[in-house]
C-alpha cells in the first residue's frame, strides 16, 4: 500500500548518506488543531529550518480523514486536541512502510532531526521519550482537562517503524473504537517492542531540567505540554522567548511571500 496524501511539505534539505533511498525523504507527521494553527507553523518551520536531510511534512487535519472516511469516531470530552487519536493512523497513513514520525504541534524543534532518525532501529516497534510524568495541574493549554494516565506523554513524539508486524494493528477501525488507554500506552505492543529515544527529544516544559555543564540535559525538541505562548496564559513560560523568536521568523517568511 502507497502512503496516503494530506498535503504534505517536503524540504530542500541535502540527501542522508546513510538512507538506503536518498532520494525518499523522511516523513514527519504533525497533528494539527484548528485553533492551534500557529503552533503547527512554527513546529514544521523550526523542523525544516535545521533539518539536514530530506523531510516530508504533513499535518494529520481531522476534517481531511473525516473527508477521506479515514476517521469517524466522535470526540471525547476528555480530548484536548483535534489529534488525540488520529496521531494513531501514522502507519496507515505512511502506507505501512519505512519509518516515519509523529508529533504533536505544541514542539519546538532545536536540533537537527537528522539525529533523531539516526537512532532508529528495526526491533522496535516504535521508539519514544519514556516520561515517568505525572502533571500536578488539573488543565492545560486553553482550560483543556488535564488527564493523568500510564506512559503520561509517551505518545505525543513518536517514531514509528510502520512495517512492523504489529503495527498492521492500527488500521482505520481500530484507531476509530479502541479506547484512549489501549492506544496511548501502546497496548497492541509488548514492553520490548517500545525502545527509547534521550528525554531531550520531547523535553517537557515544568518538568525536565537543564542541568549547567551538562549537554546531555540540553533540550533538542521543547515540547509545551502545558500551553504554549500562543496562549495568552502562556506567554512568560519557560522558554517561551525562544518560541516567539520562531514564531516572529516565521512571520517574516510569510510577509517575504507576500511580497
Amino acid at each position: 500500500m502507497g502512503s496516503v496524501t494530506l498535503n504534505p511539505q517536503i524540504a530542500n534539505a541535502d540527501p542522508n548518506p546513510n538512507n538506503v533511498n536518498t532520494k525518499t525523504p523522511y516523513r514527519i507527521y504533525i497533528g494539527y488543531d484548528p485553533k492551534e494553527d500557529v503552533a503547527y507553523e512554527v513546529c514544521r518551520y523550526s523542523i525544516l529550518k535545521r533539518s539536514s536531510i530530506p523531510v516530508e511534512i504533513i499535518p494529520i487535519k481531522q476534517s481531511e480523514l473525516r473527508e477521506k472516511k479515514y476517521y469517524w469516531r466522535e470526540r471525547g470530552k476528555l480530548e484536548s486536541t483535534e489529534f488525540s487519536f488520529t496521531r494513531f493512523l501514522t502507519p496507515f497513513l505512511a502506507g505501512y512502510e519505512g519509518w516515519a514520525m509523529f508529533v504533536d504541534c505544541d514542539f519546538l524543534y532545536l536540533g537537527d532531526i537528522k539525529e533523531l532518525f539516526d537512532l532508529t532501529d528495526d526491533k522496535y516497534a516504535v521508539m519514544c521519550v519514556q516520561h515517568d510524568y505525572t502533571p500536578k495541574e488539573t488543565t492545560k493549554m486553553d482550560g483543556a482537562v488535564q488527564t493523568v494516565y500510564p506512559r503520561k506523554n509517551w505518545s505525543s513524539m513518536v517514531l514509528y517503524n510502520c512495517g512492523h508486524p504489529k503495527n498492521k494493528v492500527l488500521s482505520p477501525e481500530v484507531v476509530n473504537k479502541e479506547s484512549g488507554a489501549f492506544l496511548h500506552r501502546f497496548m497492541w505492543l509488548e514492553d520490548d517492542e517500545i525502545g527509547s529515544v534521550p528525554f531531550v527529544w520531547n523535553f517537557l516544559v515544568g518538568h525536565n531540567k537543564v542541568v549547567k555543564d551538562d549537554p546531555n540535559t540540553y533540550p533538542k525538541a521543547i515540547h509545551y505540554t502545558l500551553g504554549g505562548p500562543w496562549f495568552e496564559a502562556w506567554k512568560d513560560c519557560e522558554f517561551g522567548d525562544l518560541w516567539l523568536k520562531e514564531c516572529k521568523e516565521v512571520e517574516k517568511e510569510k510577509d517575504q511571500k507576500v511580497e
